[in-house]
């Protein structure tokens, strides 16, 4: 089944009452932007839920990565604030390619609520066919009964992989693009390379330059070399939400669900005695 929605489909979900819609919009360099988008226009009924302020905990300098998972009771308040009950289906997006978007996609698959799709192309491919915007914020009548369990066999942790870096059923993917990948560049973070052992596989390449995805077929070339490889997949980028990109397209591509090393790069940096590789 896929993870993925398009428009014309949630179009005529848009008065179900069990639909649960997320507008995940953000931006790196300016935290609050995706707030100021939402507030100037969004798909009618969606709520708004922040990166930095909802789908993180908070940073602990010289310990977590730039964005650390936050505490499944915490996330599961959040949701239940905007009004989630257990039997919604819960549509995200963001402005296109889904590259926050597949953060809570990932988020709620990990408190156990698998009713979730990424809205293909995101907001970008909504308004670019002429769909319906609004500027009115929803309220939810009540709180949502949402109830989750955090199912951390989808983790793993820096102390595993750093025990593991010489074990050949596991294959790290790196989410980043190829210049921060080898090092070259880190707009970032302190220091720049990879993991070793990692493979690079750029997230951006999951989808097409108006942010819809690749087909699964094509998704599936992609991940062609680890397709029946028996290897154990975990995917990371420079701080654990573009990773989650990569998980989805795994998923599309038909690949079990790799584990997300949710502190990366930036968490991986934390501790000088950990190796880094370049080029």
């Amino acid at each position: 089944m896929s993870q993925l929605i398009d428009i014309h489909a949630l179009a005529k979900l848009l008065d179900d009452p069990k639909l649960c819609l997320i507008d995940c919009r953000f931006s790196l360099d300016q935290p609050d932007q995706g707030r100021f988008d939402y507030a100037a226009g969004h798909i009618p009924g969606a709520r708004y839920m922040h990166l930095d302020k909802d789908l993180s905990a908070k940073v602990v300098p010289g310990i977590t990565g730039r964005h650390p998972l936050p505490d499944p009771e915490v996330l599961q308040a959040r949701l239940q604030r905007i009004g989630l009950n257990n039997a919604d289906q819960v549509v995200v997006y963001d402005d296109g390619a889904g590259l926050f978007a597949a953060r809570l996609w990932w988020s709620l698959r990990w408190l156990g609520h698998t009713r979730v799709k990424v809205l293909d192309g995101g907001f970008q491919a909504w308004t670019t066919a002429g769909l319906p915007v609004s500027q009115e914020t929803p309220r939810p009548a009540a709180e949502g009964n949402f109830q989750g369990q955090a199912d951390n066999s989808k983790l793993i942790d820096a102390a595993e992989i750093a025990q593991r870096l010489e074990d050949s059923s596991l294959q790290l993917l790196d989410a980043r693009g190829p210049a921060r990948y080898r090092g070259e560049v880190e707009p970032l973070d302190p220091v720049a390379g990879h993991i070793p052992g990692a493979a690079n596989l750029p997230c951006a390449e999951n989808t097409l330059a108006d942010g819809r995805w690749l087909t699964p077929e094509q998704l599936k070339t992609r991940f062609a070399p680890w397709h029946d490889s028996g290897k154990e997949l975990v995917s990371y980028c420079g701080s654990g939400v573009t990773a989650c990109h990569n998980i989805l397209a795994a998923v599309e591509a038909g690949l079990p669900e790799p584990k997300l090393y949710s502190g990366s790069w930036s968490e991986w940096i934390t501790d000088p005695q950990r190796p880094v590789a370049r080029g």
